[in-house]
């Protein structure tokens, strides 16, 4: 994360991406420097339109809870099929005393 971080502050003062800027800002962090990640960040970025990037990545979404209504829906039909149950055995009970007393 930190290789995306130093992109991003090079991005922010105007600087070129590019592997000696992303070597410099890291170590400057006090951060491990493996040459093949900022080559593979580099190479990535290549042909990235940043601003478009950030832009269209921070764009608020809003949706719609999906779990929560279907949650209640649920718990609905649970409740009258427990009822429809528990009125069937009250039914097939009074049946069978019926046949008792008959």
């Amino acid at each position: 994360m930190e290789y995306v971080y130093a992109a991003m502050i090079l991005h922010e003062a105007k600087k070129e991406i590019n592997e000696a800027n992303l070597n410099s800002v890291l170590k400057a962090a006090g951060v491990a420097v493996d040459e093949a990640r900022i080559k593979a960040l580099v190479s990535s970025l290549e042909g990235v339109d940043i601003e478009d990037a950030i832009s269209s990545a921070s764009m608020p979404v809003a949706q719609a809870p999906v779990a929560a209504p279907a949650a209640a829906s649920d718990h609905k039909a649970s409740e009258s099929k427990k009822e429809e149950k528990k009125e069937e055995a009250e039914e097939s009970a009074l049946e069978g005393l019926g046949a008792l007393f008959g």
